[in-house]
């Protein structure tokens, strides 16, 4: 016989002070959690009224003396109350409960108790809650990231023809099971098992499977694949590019232990100084454009559809904050002329298309008083997604960062290569750093014709997005009137 449960006022107490023990059938056991929560939910159960824990965590000869009430039967969509959540708090939710301190799932029903009075109760910054939550859905997001980069494969053998891999790794959180899918994404072509403590994850080619956790002595400490890692880190180490307080940040000293690499790092920096001296020595005067990236030729794309069709098929492209859609270029399949921007923007991203918003449109008539025909000129970005914050039903545009600029790098060369214009013109900072590999003022090589890598001619100018931010129409007109001569000189240049 079920016992009946007085549902609680969603705004105040349950008259009935009755526990409602829940018991997880594990750390990660998200799916369990929120069926018990929908349920009490819809029974009206007060969060104080509820204590959540995990099967195994309480120790043992400990008793729980607290009275326990019968957890409320399945409502039926006639009597049961409507369950409203936001689609944003709940994807914070999905995340924060990975976190590794017990109060998680507490603070996750608490704040889908008061959302049900307080829709917008996500919005709302101060709320000592949601500063909470959104702490332990930042602590996952740097753990998750952390693993992607400090995860290392030591060789076991072959089997079938198949290379098999073991890697230890230490996350802070419970987010083994949630970062398996990354993992069978980037080394599909390989069988590899990842022990933590918590769990381990494993891919054979064909299934993904989530298992108990284990220990270091589980794992391999050393295998020649290694010593051939670390023979490559000491060669790409780049001694001037050193800050210890940045490398700790991103690298802490946690995953050292872990790395075959760290243990070259002490050595490396002895001597970093004397390597910087050689390498200035030995550098060129007029170096602004570091050699390309080229494959061999035989796995190069021979199209530019060929380029995007695979470029929209990487597995590994940046996706946090980016759009999923993929902007290509436009233009001529051979132009004489190639305009690189830096990212699409909202309406590009709209659209489909580079170059429709309003800095499109600034260009388009800066290009015409310059005798440049848009129609036989290719336009592109040096990134192809367009990267926000979402603000409300706005999407802000967000600058991508070094590494994102970096990933599409190859594929503006290939584009380059393909379309093979006589002249490439880079608008602003992320343009000229993606074609440069490094950061260019821009300021300082302006109005100049310069020889790229691969002795391709470059002309590196302000995006016109810079000219709209100007506040005054008298400033405005004088930069404009620097970018109409920089666009000038282009067409100049190619006849």
């Amino acid at each position: 016989m079920a016992v009946n449960v007085m549902p609680a006022d969603i705004t105040g107490h349950s008259p009935a002070q009755s526990m409602y023990p829940i018991t997880l059938a594990s750390e990660v056991d998200r799916d369990g959690w929120r069926d018990h929560a929908r349920r009490l939910l819809q029974a009206g159960i007060a969060p104080e009224q509820v204590s959540w824990t995990v099967e195994g965590r309480r120790q043992a000869g400990e008793l729980d003396l607290s009275p326990a009430a019968a957890l409320p039967e399945k409502a039926c969509e006639q009597t049961a109350r409507p369950v409203r959540i936001s689609k944003t708090l709940l994807s914070l939710i999905n995340t924060a409960v990975l976190h590794s301190n017990e109060d998680r799932f507490d603070l996750a029903y608490r704040l889908l108790f008061r959302a049900q009075s307080v829709p917008a109760l996500h919005r709302n910054p101060a709320d000592a809650d949601m500063q909470k939550l959104n702490r332990y859905a930042k602590a996952i997001r740097r753990d998750i990231h952390k693993m992607h980069a400090f995860v290392r494969f030591r060789k076991i053998g072959d089997s079938a023809g198949r290379e098999q891999f073991v890697s230890w790794f230490e996350p802070d959180h419970h987010i083994t099971a949630a970062v398996a899918p990354f993992f069978r994404n980037r080394f599909t072509g390989m069988d590899w098992l990842i022990v933590t403590p918590g769990a381990s994850i494993a891919w054979d080619g064909q299934k993904l499977s989530v298992g108990p956790g284990g220990c270091k002595d589980d794992v391999p400490q050393e295998d020649r694949v290694e010593a051939e890692w670390r023979t490559y880190y000491a060669n790409i180490f780049n001694p001037a590019r050193v800050k210890i307080s940045a490398m700790k940040s991103e690298m802490p000293m946690k995953y050292w232990k872990n790395l075959p690499e760290a243990e070259l790092i002490p050595s490396l920096l002895e001597q970093a100084g004397a390597r910087v001296e050689a390498m200035v020595a030995q550098a060129p005067d007029d170096m602004l454009f570091d050699p390309g990236m080229d494959e061999p030729a035989a796995n190069l794309p021979t199209s530019l559809d060929q380029l995007y069709a695979l470029l929209e098929q990487q597995p590994d492209a940046p996706r946090e904050k980016f759009s999923d859609r993929l902007i290509r270029g436009i233009g001529p399949d051979h132009a004489d002329i190639m305009i690189i921007g830096e990212q699409p923007g909202d309406q590009e991203d709209r659209e489909g298309k580079p170059f429709v918003g309003p800095a499109g449109q600034l260009l388009d008539h800066a290009l015409e008083q310059a005798h440049i025909d848009r129609q036989q000129t290719f336009l592109t970005n040096a990134v192809k997604r367009f990267k926000y914050t979402p603000r409300g039903k706005r999407r802000i545009h967000e600058t991508p960062n070094v590494g994102e600029i970096n990933y599409y790098r190859w594929w503006v060369e290939q584009e380059i290569r393909l379309v093979n214009p006589k002249l490439v013109v880079a608008l602003g900072a992320t343009a000229a750093r993606c074609l440069s590999g490094k950061p260019v003022t821009i300021s300082r090589h302006r109005g100049e014709i310069l020889p790229g890598a691969d002795g391709r001619s470059i002309l590196i100018t302000v995006h016109p997005s810079y000219l709209l931010r100007i506040p005054d129409e008298q400033g405005r007109q004088v930069e404009y009137a620097k970018f109409l001569r920089d666009l000038q000189l282009a067409k100049e240049f190619v006849g």
